[in-house]
């Protein structure tokens, strides 16, 4: 059985028909699902789905993207939506200076809310990052109460960023990018990350991966990334499973 660790199941292109997405998902082989949400407005859509389903998660958290719109969502606001059973992590949160929909020192704020409500509830962080290493690196190794570990989604970064965050931690998920045939860096990187420490996803409906490129993304399309990532690390598809389902377990229900 594989885990999809971050998809976005309320997203119109899936939310139309769950139980269609879930059940394809599950003949697939993909017995588990973190619904991820990227502003407020989502957070009860994503924990409706999760306690509609079994096998399904929910976060709660402000994309990098909205943080400009999010100025009063705090460190407290963020502890009370993850009282809720269902809600296994904070995030997605993190710092984006690609497209810089948000201001940085919005976005730095933000983030650094994210970190203290995952240090105060023990829930692990989802961390999204984009053309932002060195500033990402620096507020998660900022000192505060708690301890604090999480997952760096949808990884394209660095092999010395890689490095930094597993010494942090954290884990690696990678998302059907790794699929690419640009992605020979990435590619590189995916075969270092120690087996204990690495998680795959879908980012449905997003960057679907080869051979379903240009489709909508579905949960089910994480089988792809994970044979291909397997075949990349010499390993078997079933070895590869049960270790990132173990891993995803190890992080988010502690089970």
């Amino acid at each position: 059985m594989l885990i999809d660790s971050h998809c976005h199941l309320n997203y119109a292109s899936l939310g139309e028909d769950v139980p269609g997405v879930l059940a394809r998902a599950r003949s697939a082989g993909v017995g588990g699902f973190l619904a991820i949400s990227c502003r407020v407005s989502e957070w009860d859509g994503v924990i409706a789905i999760a306690d509609a389903n079994d096998g399904v998660w929910a976060s709660v958290g402000i994309h990098p993207h909205e943080a400009d719109e999010h100025p009063d969502t705090d460190a407290a606001t963020l502890i009370a939506a993850a009282a809720h059973p269902k809600v296994i992590a904070i995030g997605e949160t993190g710092l984006d200076y690609y497209y810089d929909k948000s201001d940085r020192e919005r976005q730095k704020t933000s983030f650094r809310s994210h970190i203290q409500a995952a240090r105060a509830t023990g829930l692990p962080l989802i961390v999204h990052t984009r053309d932002a290493e060195p500033d990402t690196l620096a507020l998660l190794k900022e000192a505060g109460e708690g301890p604090l570990t999480g997952v760096i989604h949808c990884f394209t970064a660095s092999q010395a960023f890689a490095e930094e965050a597993l010494a942090l931690g954290f884990y690696i998920s990678l998302s059907g990018i790794v699929t690419f045939k640009n992605a020979r860096d990435l590619q590189d990187t995916a075969k270092t990350i120690p087996a204990d420490r690495l998680l795959v996803e879908t980012d449905a409906p997003y960057l679907a991966p080869v051979p379903m490129r240009g489709k909508t993304c579905e949960p089910a399309f994480v089988t792809h990334t994970a044979r291909f990532l397997a075949d990349l690390r010499g390993e078997t598809l079933e070895q590869l499973a049960a270790t990132t389902t173990a891993n995803f377990h190890a992080l988010f229900t502690k089970a």
